[in-house]
């Protein structure tokens, strides 16, 4: 019975395979006959996704998220993209160019039959989280019929789960830091066989802000793969080409716009308004009273003055519901927003450019840009949230009257129609009384306030084009009123540069020629002494000194001589006083000279001199003059003998030690060679120095071993009486159980004591029997006044 069971077994197996080995078959026929249709197709004529020579897994992703017509982008890059050829891609903001490089990611892995043991075979990197979640959503509508395992590493996110399942995806997508950093730490990934690399907003992420991190991941993956970047301001620098392993010949450049007359889109209108820096709060404000109606994002230079304009404006109540977005918020709050915003129907936003790259709100009716974009290329990329996708939208910039000209020049430059406008004063709503009050009453929004006004100074500051960013005619004061504070906060970096100023000027003073001070002495003699007729500060004076350290060498000099000078004529009579901080005193014949102090006191006469060793309490025994003869300062006489002033001319310190006979020498010496080699050959002194050292080394080892063994002898003593311990009392317990009385011998005996708890000593329980004692006294009706008294000293336990 058993071989006629087995041969029965045996055609479903054979079964099973066949239809396997069919199913492949057909697969790998399929697979041929899609490389062919890539291979022939001709794009001009395609309007459609159906049109693409694609899988019948994207096609049926495609039409279940209800993707149907090729934009421009996406009907010159696909094609070109399936034939695997590297493409740098360039289109309006709006214009599709998320499926432009998903559609080729899917199909890549799909014609080399990727499957969970391959790796991973495509990265895609952004620039920013919200742009990295954007992306992977769309990849898993289009991808849902594919069998790719896609995952999603972002800033905020737990490290260790993504670490944890890395290993096993196919395509990922994420900011660039955090891939580096699963490159460096996670075990399991493993990037050796990757296909596909693509890199959304690529101007931005070549920039100098990701520079060493995207060069650290290019490292890692192989040179031969595929490359696919796209954005809105594409790059074309051999330099980030090379970087990217790519060449200009290679990498096909496709522009979907390159011939249009603007760089933004048709259905976009832009304007422009001038408004002093002061006022571009109010303007704001009455902007947002106007339009309640709108869904509208505002972009700010700093995540400081996003906080500062939520947190007042929520106060002063617009009418229109607000939010706010930067990068120093978590992530969960960030997606939070992300997602309220693009549900909400009426809204304002008030952002960083933190959403000004990629981010698709949908329906957003104006773009205002209070402060003034870095470039031309963050202008048309913050315009971009707007007129999306066929829809009209519209862009409002508020420039300061210094940014004007040059911020035009660069629009012009990048093709940007825009267009003046004027607001009127009745539809102006002035804020600033609101938000002293504001500042006055809660020190919260001060502190934001003072944040704002820094931050925004700096953003200016920092900036590269000159042309724009105007930092010197920044009305500081006014804008500090503005925003409600009652003056213009110290910067630090303000601060810091001025003192560089002041560094470089007195530097350049220093060297400057002895012919321009001469003519700088003359002109103050004519002026009366007074130089230029300007107020003199006390950094001209201090920029005006000169030879400071002549004092520093004359009291060199004194220490040389103090044993009987350079001629050896040991002139000491006893004339050398130390008054305070001065160092010596020479003649009265000498005190006429001139002086090194401030130039008012060129010339001093004796009984000037007098008169300040009077004053400083100086013995008639001379004044304060130096070697030459000229009368020496306080000041000067102080740096002379300040140890800063001194160490200029100190050697470097020696420790000495001394012997038993009281010799000093220095702490390490070295011998000569000939006093090495009189205690033998060098092979004979070290067979001596081991031998010695082996000899401690085993004296050591034997002291360590009975200390070793003294410890483990301890700790076994305190094992054996912890043991007895526990046995005894084990033992008690069972003499205390054979010893127990029945249920009616322990109704009739005496409660047991309480026993003591861990906390509680003696004195506890004494003072609880006390107490208890005092409750149970017996007391007799009390007849008398000495009865009563008698009974409140027993109650008081005074007995």
């Amino acid at each position: 019975m058993a071989p006629a069971n087995n041969k029965k077994n045996k055609k479903p197996v054979q079964k099973r395979k066949n239809d396997r080995q069919l199913r492949r078959e057909k697969d790998l026929e399929e697979l041929k006959e899609l490389e062919q249709r890539v291979n022939e197709f001709d794009p001009s004529g395609a309007t459609l996704f159906d049109e693409l020579p694609l899988s019948q897994q994207t096609v049926i992703g495609l039409k279940q998220s209800h993707f149907t017509t090729l934009t421009a982008i996406q009907k010159k890059s696909i094609p070109l993209a399936l034939k695997g050829k590297d493409i740098l891609g360039a289109a309006k903001t709006g214009s599709g160019k998320t499926l432009a490089f998903l559609i080729p990611l899917l199909e890549c892995l799909y014609r080399n039959q990727w499957t969970q043991y391959d790796g991973l075979g495509a990265l895609v990197i952004s620039p920013t989280r919200e742009l990295a979640i954007q992306i992977f959503d769309v990849l898993r509508k289009i991808g849902r019929a594919h069998t790719f395992s896609a995952g999603l590493v972002i800033g905020g996110k737990d490290v260790q789960v993504e670490r944890d399942r890395i290993s096993r995806l196919n395509i990922l997508v994420g900011t660039p830091g955090r891939i580096l950093q699963h490159m460096d730490q996670a075990a399991g990934f493993e990037i050796g066989n990757l296909k596909l690399l693509i890199l959304d907003e690529a101007d931005r992420i070549l920039d100098m802000g990701f520079k060493k991190t995207v060069d650290a991941i290019v490292q890692h993956l192989p040179r031969e793969r595929q490359t696919l970047l796209f954005s809105a301001t594409q790059t074309k620098s051999v330099a980030d080409l090379a970087r990217l392993s790519l060449s200009s010949e290679r990498a096909e450049y496709i522009s979907a716009h390159e011939k249009a007359e603007s760089s933004t889109p048709k259905n976009l209108q832009q304007y422009y308004v001038i408004s002093p820096l002061p006022e571009k709060l109010n303007t704001l404000f009455g902007f947002l009273k106007t339009h309640l109606k709108s869904k509208i994002i505002v972009f700010v230079s700093s995540s400081k003055q996003v906080r500062f304009m939520f947190e007042t404006f929520k106060t002063l109540h617009p009418g229109i519901p607000l939010m706010h977005l930067h990068g120093r918020q978590k992530q969960a709050a960030r997606i939070d927003v992300t997602d309220r915003f693009s549900e909400s129907k009426y809204a304002c936003l008030i952002c960083t450019d933190i959403v000004a790259r990629g981010i698709d709100f949908p329906a957003v009716d104006w773009v205002v840009q209070l402060d003034a974009p870095e470039d031309a290329d963050t202008y048309v990329h913050r315009v971009g949230r707007t007129a999306r996708f066929e829809a009209n939208g519209r862009a409002l910039l508020m420039l300061a009257p210094s940014e004007e000209e040059g911020m035009l020049e660069r629009l012009k430059a990048k093709k940007v129609p825009i267009e003046k406008i004027t607001i009127k004063e009745a539809k102006k709503k002035s804020i600033r009384q609101d938000l002293q009050n504001l500042c006055f009453k809660s020190p919260e929004i001060k502190y934001l306030g003072q944040k704002a006004f820094a931050s925004y100074c700096k953003s200016v500051y920092i900036q590269k084009d000159k042309g724009i960013f105007k930092f010197t005619e920044l009305p500081a004061e006014e804008f500090a009123v503005s925003l409600g504070l009652p003056g213009a906060p110290r910067i630090k970096f303000i601060n810091s540069q001025k003192a560089k100023m002041l560094k470089n000027a007195a530097q350049a003073k220093e060297s400057e020629s002895e012919l321009s001070s001469e003519e700088e002495k003359d002109e103050e003699e004519e002026n009366g002494g007074k130089k230029g007729q300007a107020v003199r500060t006390k950094y001209d004076r201090m920029f005006e000194r000169q030879n400071q350290g002549v004092l520093s060498q004359h009291y060199m000099n004194m220490i040389k001589d103090e044993a009987g000078g350079e001629d050896g004529d040991g002139d000491d009579d006893g004339e050398f006083m130390s008054v305070k901080r001065f160092d010596h005193r020479l003649s009265d014949s000498e005190s006429e000279g001139e002086s090194d102090g401030e130039e008012e006191d060129k010339e001093t006469t004796a009984e000037a001199i007098n008169e300040r060793n009077t004053r400083l309490k100086i013995t008639p025994t001379g004044p304060l003059v130096g070697l030459d003869g000229a009368p020496v300062s306080k000041r000067q006489a102080k740096a002379a003998l300040s140890k800063k002033a001194m160490l200029r001319y100190k050697t470097n310190p020696t420790k000495l030690v001394f012997d038993d006979e009281g010799k000093p020498h220095a702490l390490y010496e070295f011998e000569d060679e000939q006093d090495f080699m009189k205690s033998g050959a060098p092979e004979e002194q070290i067979k001596q120095f081991v031998s010695k050292e082996s000899e401690r080394m085993q004296e050591l080892d034997q002291v360590d071993k009975v200390q070793a063994k003294e410890k483990k002898d301890a700790k076994k003593r305190k094992m054996k009486e912890k043991f007895a311990a526990a046995a005894a009392a084990a033992e008690e317990e069972s003499d205390e159980s054979e010893g127990y009385e029945s249920e009616e011998e322990e109704e009739d005996a005496a409660p047991a004591k309480r026993p003591r708890k861990w906390f509680e000593d003696e004195s506890e329980d004494e003072e609880s029997s006390r107490k208890k004692s005092k409750r149970e006294i017996e007391v007799e009706q009390p007849q008398t006044l000495e009865d009563l008294e008698a009974l409140s000293m027993r109650l008081l336990g005074h007995d």
